[in-house]
């Protein structure tokens, strides 16, 4: 019996046509809105997103900056463009792609973003009130795991809190984009959480860890990392990895760390790669692009989808 798809295009469909009243409500208020993106270099994936994204904005009418920069840019040059971007009223929203050239001190950057238009939550600030539970944005990709986890249990008829009060949620990879913000969204629900990396495949083996999961993320970036043996017929598998690989036809395509042949006979439900985690991701960070135009104009957020908090200035009015 295989696995019951979680099916992140529907998702995101969803999520975009509610998307789509929120960015009409937004213009018809007067608000400014507009994402501006910055890609160094041209790493595939970071390039595919950025593509994604840029279509996307035109979809919903959003504004958008893409600003390419060559590899060998400085990091001088870069915090100067950031630093542009923070003071352009056209822009509510500003996403520094990863990874960076190894040159860049990525901190540094992440730094010099304004926390009100850090829409992936970089700056030290932002991950801080993550931390705490009182989130202004929700990274997008970790965002977008639990909200199809929570569109997922209410498909199958299961209380979202009773759920997550029994489970034992079990994070592969510990990355500050992915892993450690899904690590924080699982606390907030009240389960367990374990969280795994590199060493633990390299040490005592992740199957010890990863077959008691009843929710397993996999956010590690190596391709089919999770095996069979290392999932239980009860687990949902979130599968965040997206790895380009060259087809015998020359070809480009994406696969995840999960390794979907044979999984999916095992396990309870499972997302797919391509079409799991990142529809949703796209549309979620166009999400939060409105959310920071609300807050820089003193406005009420969009409802927030996740049960935390709605993002908020009220920790730091007076900065």
């Amino acid at each position: 019996m295989s696995a019951q798809v979680i099916d992140g295009r529907a998702c995101a469909r969803e999520l975009k046509e509610n998307l789509s009243a929120d960015v009409f409500c937004l213009r018809q208020d007067g608000l400014t809105i507009g994402l501006a993106t910055i890609l160094v270099g041209d790493e595939y994936g970071s390039a595919a997103y950025e593509r994604r994204l840029r279509r996307l904005a035109e979809e919903l009418g959003v504004p958008y900056q893409p600003h390419p920069l060559p590899a060998g840019t400085s990091q001088n040059d870069l915090i100067a463009l950031v630093e542009r971007l923070n003071g352009d009223p056209a822009v509510s929203g500003i996403l520094v792609l990863r990874p960076l050239p190894a040159h860049i001190d990525e901190s540094a950057v992440f730094r010099a973003i304004d926390p009100r238009k850090d829409i992936e939550a970089v700056h030290p600030e932002n991950a801080g009130l993550l931390a705490l539970g009182v989130p202004r944005f929700v990274p997008s990709t970790a965002a977008s795991v639990f909200h199809l986890l929570d569109t997922w249990l209410d498909s199958v008829g299961e209380d979202r809190a009773d759920f997550y009060h029994r489970a034992l949620i079990v994070v592969v990879g510990r990355s500050n984009n992915v892993g450690k913000p899904a690590i924080s969204l699982g606390y907030e629900r009240q389960a367990t959480v374990e969280s795994l990396d590199e060493w633990a495949d390299r040490t005592t083996g992740i199957g010890r860890h990863t077959r008691a999961a009843d929710v397993l993320i996999v956010a590690a970036g190596k391709a089919g990392l999770i095996q069979a043996e290392h999932v239980s017929e009860k687990a949902v598998v979130i599968d965040v990895g997206i790895n380009p690989r060259t087809g015998a036809d020359g070809r480009v395509h994406m696969v995840g760390d999960v390794d979907h042949a044979s999984v999916a006979p095992r396990v309870r439900a499972l997302t797919p790669v391509p079409g799991g985690v990142g529809p949703v991701t796209d549309v979620w960070l166009l999400r939060n692009t409105v959310h920071a135009a609300r807050l820089l104009a003193g406005r009420p957020a969009i409802g927030a989808a996740l049960a935390l908090p709605e993002p908020t200035d009220s920790l730091l009015e007076a900065s």
